[in-house]
């Protein structure tokens, strides 16, 4: 039973399944939305094969932009579904925190235009990349806020692991695209690449010898 004096901020936020179901709705329309910068050649601009061959080419900043774009989507996707995995009761400020950093995913597919437009620009890495940032900025403190509160499963029988692990990967993570946002100074597009390799490797996860979280 509430307390007489029950105040509404202790009400709010405490069903995590919520956070869960709009954070996938918004992922989801982020993902689809990337796809809609890149569009079909004007036909009235094609005549021959040749046309048509080098309207394609000249699409390839795009389709490297949603490549780049799909992976980092899929990856913050995948970090806010394993602190889920571990999560299990909330408040509003860890609720705040889950919303915070779905502004930042909505936010992506205007970075990515403007990546695959400008990518020749400093300018355009550089917000690709704080965009990048305030991700990683987020789902930290979000994890951290979780795990400062006592707000994970009782059950885990290692929490400290737990946590060292998250909080390595996102650390790490975040030092590797600095570096490589940093090397648009050197060539924008080594600095693309370097990213979306950083990118790739987190996807696909590769394991060698030493097996941890």
């Amino acid at each position: 039973m509430l307390q007489k004096h029950t105040h509404y901020n202790q009400l709010a936020g405490q069903k995590i399944q919520r956070s869960e179901a709009i954070a996938d709705g918004i992922f989801a329309v982020a993902l689809t939305l990337l796809v809609l910068d890149i569009r079909v050649p004007l036909k009235e601009a094609i005549h021959s094969e040749a046309d048509l061959c080098f309207a394609l080419i000249a699409l390839a900043p795009k389709f490297l932009s949603y490549l780049l774009s799909f992976v980092t989507l899929g990856i913050f996707w995948m970090a806010h579904t394993v602190q889920y995995t571990f999560i299990v009761r909330s408040d509003r400020h860890l609720t705040w925190l889950s919303i915070l950093y779905l502004l930042f995913v909505s936010l992506l597919p205007f970075s990515t235009s403007l990546l695959s437009e400008y990518m020749h620009y400093k300018m355009a890495i550089g917000i690709y990349w704080l965009n990048i940032f305030a991700l990683g900025a987020t789902v930290y403190l979000h994890w951290r806020y979780a795990y400062k509160k006592d707000f994970l499963d009782p059950e885990i029988p290692n929490k400290a692991e737990v946590n060292h692990a998250q909080t390595r990967r996102i650390l790490t993570a975040q030092t590797m695209y600095a570096i490589a946002a940093a090397l648009c100074f050197i060539n924008n597009y080594l600095s693309v690449l370097v990213t979306f390799a950083i990118q790739l490797n987190y996807a696909i996860a590769p394991r060698f010898k030493n097996k941890k979280l």
